[in-house]
Formats: C-alpha cells, structure tokens, sequence
C-alpha cells in the first residue's frame, strides 16, 4: 500500500489501532536488524523481497517502479551488516513507457528460477512479467479478475510455488465468506484455488514459498505506537491449506514497516526469514532488513 507522507502519518497515529497483545511465545528468533540508507531519490518505499539461495544476493522492488540488485554482508552469525546496491532499473509498462500515479504502484514480486521477474500492481490492478529489468511489461491477466478489489489495498503480494505457478493475494480484499482468496495463474487465466482466515486487524503485505515449499504470509497491523508484524504459514496440498502456524507476531514499533519477506536456508541448515520494510520516503521512518531464524 503506498502511503503519501500525510496519509501515513495519519494512519500511524489514528488507524486499524490493534493495540492486543502479541499472542503468546514466538516461535521465531530474531537474528538481527540492519538501516538501509542511500541518499539516491529513487531510493525508498521498499515493498518486496527476493534472495538468492544463500541469501547474500537481493532483488528488491519499490512502489514507485524501482527494481534494485544489491549485495548483502552477513557477519557469521548470519545477520546483515550492510548493503550494496549493484544495480537499479525504472520498470516500464506494456508500452514501453516509464509509470506514474495509480499505474505504477508497484507491490509484489517474484522471480522465477531462469530469472523472470514477475510484478504485481495495485492501484490498477493487475500482474506483469518482464523478461529483464529493462524490458516492456507483459500483462498476465484478464482486467475483470481482479475488479472490485480495494483500489490501494489490492494485489500486494506475489509468490511462485515449487512447481513454478504464480500466485497473488490482495491486501485489502476478501470473499463472499471474509476470508483472503488466493489467485493463481493457470493456463493464462487467473483464478481463486483456495482462501485463507484471516485473524485479528492484521492485512497481507508479502508472500513466499519457502523451501520447506510451505507458503508463508507477512502480515501488518498499525497501531497507536507503531507498526506490527505477523508470519504465517500452511502447507499447501491438494489446492488446500493446512497446519496454519503463526511463527512471529511482533509488539507496535519493534520493527519498521515490514512488507517484503523472502524464506531461504542458510549455510547452517537453519530456515529463515528475511523482511524488509517501506519507510514511505518519510524521514521518520526507515528502510530496515530485519532476519528472524524459523522452526521447521
């Protein structure tokens, strides 16, 4: 969800106040927490999040278009201690043209073993492959799937399971039932193949599948004093999920505001949990990569 600096602000202090407590022991561990700062204005508003296998590689998404590749540092204990941007692109829609306002909120990401990226936008809803950062958009859906989803609380996460299919889940959206559906893409078409209960005030920002091929969901709350964040997970079998587990549901303000979460193992056979959140190009805010180890 893109925030201008005076929604946000008011959000932070006045909206979705979900001021309960965080539901008991985690079963997540925090690693650490490392600031992003880069003083390019293009830098900022950080929505999504992909790693490469041993977590040391970032792809990175904005929700004004931006697509970044960085270099991580991890001391030995396996925890962030800087960032190196090696490369940023604007993407470009089916047109071939740099996207402003509504059309370019860019949210979600994933991308493919062989390298595709794959975008998915609120504000006009829809999904877009890109071949390579640099090239024209490929729309991936029929406008009337998505119609009716909130106009900035829609298509905010993006995930591809073991099998190489595409699924999307709205921020804001729920079916006939109150629950989250889950879109996924087969044959070129989207559809829902299953729905997810939703708990509490808190709102789907981010999606993986992680190498357990267990799908995992980030989820935010905002509250008086600050941002909360919740990880959810279920297998997925038979188009069914199941064995929901909630690993990490944080106190308001212990973290930024996390919306990008990518799962991986490292060199130690641990699973984890990396998130990174959107300072919404607000000075009171920070870009924060934040790695928390997971039961498996």
């Amino acid at each position: 969800m893109r925030l201008g600096p005076a929604l946000a602000l008011s959000l932070l202090l006045c909206f979705g106040c979900d001021t309960s407590d965080t539901g008991g022991a985690q079963k997540a561990q925090l690693l650490g927490s490392h600031t992003w700062a880069q003083s390019d204005p293009w830098f900022g508003g950080l929505s999504a999040l992909e790693l490469s296998d041993d977590g040391l590689s970032a792809t990175v998404l904005s929700d004004r278009t931006v697509l970044m590749t960085a270099r991580l540092t991890r001391d030995a204990e396996g925890q962030v201690t800087a960032a190196r941007t090696t490369g940023h692109w604007r993407l470009r829609s089916s047109a071939g043209r740099p996207m402003k306002g509504p059309i370019g909120d860019s949210e979600g990401l994933a991308v493919a073993p062989d390298g595709t990226l794959y975008v998915s936008f609120e504000g006009v809803h829809r999904v877009a492959r890109y071949r390579r950062p640099d090239a024209a958009a490929e729309v991936l859906n029929d406008p009337q799937v998505f119609r009716g989803l909130p106009g900035n609380r829609s298509l905010e996460a993006l995930a591809i399971d073991p099998t190489g299919r595409l699924y999307t889940l709205p921020e804001g959206g729920r079916d006939a039932n109150g629950q989250i559906p889950v879109y996924r893409l087969e044959k070129g078409q989207w559809r829902v193949v299953f729905s997810l209960p939703p708990r509490g005030r808190f709102l789907p920002v981010g999606a993986d599948f992680g190498p357990d091929g267990r799908l995992y969901v980030l989820e935010r709350a905002v509250t008086l004093l600050g941002f909360r964040s919740r990880l959810r997970r279920w297998n997925i079998e038979a188009d069914s999920p199941g064995q929901e587990e909630t690993l990490l549901t944080t106190a308001p303000g212990v973290h930024d505001n996390l919306e990008g979460v990518s799962i991986w193992r490292d060199g130690k056979g641990r699973l984890r949990a990396t998130m990174v959140s959107d300072d919404n190009f607000l000075r009171l805010q920070r870009t924060e990569l934040v790695d928390y180890t997971l039961p498996d």
